[in-house]
C-alpha cells in the first residue's frame, strides 16, 4: 500500500518502526503537502467575504495553487521512500566479478544521484510555497493569521528537512559538477526558507497578538 493511502496512526506507526523508511525525506515532504493545505484552508476561509473583497482573487488563485501542490507534495512522500530503495537495490547488486563490480558502482552512483534528485524537487516545491503562504497570512483571512504561519513553519521545514536528504546522498556521489550544482542550489532555498519563516514570525508577532 501507498504510504500516502495510510491513514493517519497507520502512517505514525510505520514511522516508529524499524525499517529505515519513511523516513526524514518523506516526513518532510508530508510537512510540505500540510503546509500546502493549511494555505489552502486560510486561502478558503478568506473567499467570498465581504471584507477580504479585494484579496478575493488572489485567495482563490492561492487556494488552487496550494491544492495542487499538496497533491504533488503527497505523492512525493512515497517517492522518496522509492528512491532510498533504488539506492538500497544497488548496493545488493552481485560484486564478485570485475564486470560485475563496475555495473555495481556505476547504479550505485546512478541511484544515488536519483535519492539526491527527489528530494531536491521536494524542497523546490515547497519554497515555492513560501510567497504564496506569507500572502495568505498578511492578506488572508486575519482570524486564521496563526493558522498560515504554522504552515510556513512546516514549509520550511520541508524545504531545509530535504535538503539535509540531498547532503548527505551528495557525500556519496563523484560526479563534482553535479554535487557543486546541487549544494549551491540547496544554499539559496536554504537561506530563502529560514528567511521567510522569520519575517513571517516577526510579522506576526507585530500585528496578531495585540
Amino acid at each position: 500500500m501507498e504510504l500516502k493511502s495510510l491513514s493517519v496512526k497507520e502512517f505514525i506507526d510505520k514511522v516508529t518502526g524499524n525499517d529505515p523508511v519513511p523516513g526524514g525525506g518523506s516526513v518532510s515532504a508530508l510537512n510540505g503537502s500540510l503546509a500546502a493545505s493549511l494555505a489552502a484552508m486560510v486561502a478558503n476561509l478568506t473567499v467570498g467575504r465581504k471584507k477580504y473583497a479585494e484579496v478575493n482573487d488572489e485567495m482563490e488563485q492561492i487556494s488552487a495553487r496550494m491544492t495542487e501542490q499538496s497533491a504533488q507534495l503527497l505523492t512525493d512522500v512515497d517517492r522518496d521512500a522509492e528512491a532510498y530503495d533504488r539506492v538500497f537495490a544497488a548496493f545488493k547488486l552481485p560484486k564478485e566479478t570485475d564486470e560485475e563490480k563496475a555495473v555495481r558502482k556505476e547504479a550505485i552512483q546512478r541511484e544515488t544521484k536519483y535519492a539526491a534528485e527527489v528530494p531536491m524537487e521536494v524542497a523546490r516545491t515547497a519554497s515555492a510555497l513560501l510567497p504564496m503562504i506569507d500572502a495568505a497570512a498578511r492578506r488572508g483571512n486575519s482570524n486564521a493569521v496563526t493558522d498560515a504561519t504554522v504552515a510556513m513553519m512546516c514549509a520550511r521545514t520541508a524545504v531545509i528537512g530535504a535538503l539535509l536528504n540531498v547532503r548527505i546522498n551528495l557525500t556519496s556521489i563523484t560526479d563534482e559538477a553535479f554535487v557543486k550544482a546541487m549544494t549551491k542550489e540547496a544554499d539559496r532555498l536554504e537561506a530563502a526558507a529560514v528567511e521567510a519563516e522569520h519575517k513571517l514570525l516577526e510579522y506576526v508577532k507585530a500585528h496578531a497578538f495585540n
